[in-house]
């Protein structure tokens, strides 16, 4: 059941894009902002201390930022579509590899440290949501057809259950599930810290912003 949330947020995502159609990115990106603090104080809450209990400090050091590096190199191909940053051009027809390759590899990642009765999955929808809107509605205001469309949406939904189901089901999570989780550490801390950086645009003090940057971090803290 709990690989069904991160799919099912991508699609409400795709549906509130198909159906609302959101004229003004401003309430996305109060969402966004408040998903922001929400992942990365759950990844202070939950994540770290679990891993450091787990494996020595200056290894698991290197795979978090191991985990930023990697996130670094695919927003060279996704141009920043994990934050919600979408910047590619609107009239792209064909299907976008490039992008998909990253942020397929990017949900993946995120994928490796859901496990059943872990609350880390509610971190990841609330994550998805808002960059499944704005990555839904570059699909639809493009010129790419629908079916293409919907091909992207249905694959890209599939990759966090996919990264999960590996961690739980095979032998990978068990040789280096320390390590792995790391890695995805390093990916939250990068993309929550690109979110909470931005949420100021012109670094122009916005209380709203701030106030759902707070509360995603107290939510996270009651988790």
């Amino acid at each position: 059941m709990i690989l069904i949330l991160p799919i099912l947020s991508v699609w409400i995502g795709y549906f509130i894009a198909l159906f609302l159609k959101p004229k003004s990115e401003r309430g996305i990106k109060l969402l966004l902002a408040f998903s922001g603090g929400f992942l990365l104080a759950y990844t202070f809450f939950e994540l770290l201390p679990e891993v450091y209990e787990e494996g020595s400090p200056k290894g698991i050091a290197i795979f978090i930022l191991l985990g930023i590096l990697i996130q670094i190199f695919l927003e060279f191909f996704s141009k920043g579509a994990e934050h919600g940053h979408i910047h590619l051009s609107s009239q792209k027809i064909s299907f976008p590899t490039a992008l998909f390759l990253s942020l397929s590899v990017h949900a993946i990642i995120e994928g490796i440290p859901i496990r059943e009765g872990s609350s880390v999955v509610y971190a990841i929808i609330i994550h998805k949501l808002p960059v499944a809107i704005l990555l839904s509605l570059f699909i639809l205001n493009s010129e790419m057809k629908k079916s293409t469309g919907l091909l992207f949406i249905a694959a890209f939904s599939l990759m966090t259950p996919l990264g999960s189901y590996i961690s739980q089901y095979t032998d990978l999570i068990d040789a280096y599930g320390t390590q792995l989780v790391g890695i995805a550490i390093g990916v939250f801390f990068h993309i929550s810290t690109i979110i909470l950086f931005e949420s100021s645009q012109e670094h122009a003090f916005n209380l709203r912003k701030l106030a759902l940057i707070t509360m995603g971090m107290v939510l996270a803290y009651f988790l």
